[in-house]
């Protein structure tokens, strides 16, 4: 009996083969085009590009089977969060998805804000309104192009949209519906006095179901797009972070990622929704039933080293970088990185703010750079976890993912930045992975989440952080805290 997970990124789209037992035995990507950004801070993705990845993914991933091959028991999906496709009453696309790293709607967030009242919004969502979340991207479709919002009648998240066309199933789970600011977070349904304030119908939004719970199937005509059979069970998934979090074992209170894509994001699970009067943490329903989580969020995270790499070292390995960094001392001797090249979430809710190198020298080398901004990034990321020392979210375990376990250099970093023991796993195959093993729960194949991790998944690696990195970062990260208000001086 196999399982199929399949994660529709910003890049691209991957699916992923796992075995009875949990073991990872295939997988295929798709690359997607680029997003376009007519204007700064604008980024549109074309949905009907999803499914023509996800059409070769999972061909590609069954495909890369070994023999013999055994029929795909259930799938579930996880992608990208936050972004808006709108469907008119045909189930036709139209416009262009408006995607997580979009930020153009800030007047949006005030207006919504201004309406529902923050304190309010927060106690009804548990998070304050950002431009990155689904509503405030409806609200600027409704204000700036009038004529698209008068068609819609179906509102959906990517990798929902990407299921409505293998099953014909309007459907969404909680993980991913609490980041659209449309999810009574606290009782894991839809807020009837924020869609009302809002202008929303209700009609317009897919079912909610728990995240390994079967809510779809696969469709005659999707059949014989992917190579799956007509009928098999769909599972609801979850966004890539919850679903991540899945397939890394983060399941129960005092469990904690941090994940390190393009984006970054620390993530905790929580008995109970954890609110933020300040809504500095995004909390939302966890991929787990009747568990919940928070996660703060650095905006570029992987990003800062790709866009270091593309501007300044093309042609250069990440690996080449890596080995020249490895050589500069713990600090970067000064220079300091602020990764807000779109702005940032955790903690500073700012989309206007920019990312900038300080205190350079005549003595920095190009090393010192890429050091600093590996360490300027752990030092964002290190912002959660001083929040959530703040309001008592426990930390007892630390498991990195994403490009930021890959690296030696950057483990090591991070280690020392959050001064905890940090642990990698022995196949990293993120929301996909945790995704199939959500499907094999939808049909029964595991009993619980926690029994198809504890079967599943295996630590490879654990790195104890050096003394002389923490007492270093401790003092650089008290520095670097300065950045941040001289650079909001600045705009």
């Amino acid at each position: 009996m196999w399982f199929l997970g399949m994660d529709v990124g910003t890049g691209g789209t991957r699916a992923v083969v796992v075995d009875g037992a949990g073991k990872l035995i295939a997988g295929a990507s798709s690359e997607h085009a680029a997003f376009r950004a007519k204007h700064p801070g604008w980024a549109e993705q074309d949905p009907e590009d999803w499914w023509r990845a996800a059409q070769e993914a999972i061909r590609g991933a069954i495909e890369a089977a070994p023999e013999p091959k055994e029929p795909i028991a259930a799938i579930a999906l996880t992608g990208q969060m936050h972004g808006a496709v709108l469907l008119d009453e045909n189930g036709a696309v139209l416009r262009p998805s408006m995607i997580w790293c979009d930020t153009r709607t800030q007047p949006e967030c005030d207006w919504l804000t201004e309406r529902i009242g923050y304190d309010r919004l927060i106690e009804l969502t548990c998070n304050p309104a950002l431009p990155n979340f689904t509503l405030t991207k409806l609200l600027w479709v409704k204000k700036h192009e009038p004529e698209t919002f008068a068609k819609v009648q179906h509102i959906m998240c990517p990798k929902d949209y990407v299921r409505y066309r293998l099953t014909g199933e309007f459907a969404i789970d909680v993980q991913e519906a609490s980041g659209t600011l449309l999810l009574d977070v606290t009782h894991r349904c839809w807020s009837r006095e924020v869609a009302e304030a809002a202008g929303i119908k209700e009609s317009w939004l897919p079912k909610v179901y728990e995240s390994p719970e079967i809510c779809a199937r696969i469709s005659a005509e999707a059949a014989g797009l992917t190579g799956l059979a007509a009928g098999t069970p769909v599972a609801a998934g979850a966004g890539d972070q919850g679903a991540g979090a899945v397939g890394m074992g983060i399941l129960q209170p005092g469990s904690v990622s941090a994940t390190i894509g393009t984006s970054g994001v620390v993530f905790a699970a929580t008995a109970a929704p954890t609110k933020d009067p300040k809504g500095r943490l995004h909390t939302f329903c966890h991929a787990v039933p009747g568990l919940w989580h928070v996660m703060g969020v650095t905006q570029s995270a992987g990003l800062s080293l790709n866009w270091l790499r593309g501007t300044f070292f093309a042609g250069q390995s990440y690996d080449a970088l890596s080995e020249g960094a490895a050589k500069i001392p713990a600090g970067s001797e000064g220079l300091e990185w602020a990764p807000y090249l779109l702005g940032e979430r955790t903690p500073h809710l700012d989309p206007e703010v920019r990312a900038a190198f300080a205190g350079i020298g005549a003595g920095h080398t190009s090393a010192h750079f890429v050091r600093a901004v590996l360490e300027g990034v752990a030092y964002s990321l290190e912002d959660t976890f001083t929040l959530f020392a703040e309001l008592g979210i426990p930390v007892t375990g630390i498991r990195l993912g994403g490009g930021g376990a890959r690296g030696t250099l950057w483990r090591r970093i991070q280690a020392g930045v959050y001064g905890h023991a940090v642990e990698v796993l022995t196949a990293e195959e993120g929301g996909a992975f945790g995704c199939a093993l959500m499907a094999g729960v939808g049909v029964g194949h595991w009993a619980s989440l926690d029994e198809a991790c504890a079967q599943a998944i295996e630590v490879a690696q654990r790195i104890e952080p050096d003394p002389a990195d923490v007492a270093a970062y401790k003092s650089g990260y008290a520095q670097w805290r300065k950045l941040y208000p001289a650079l909001k001086t600045l705009r």
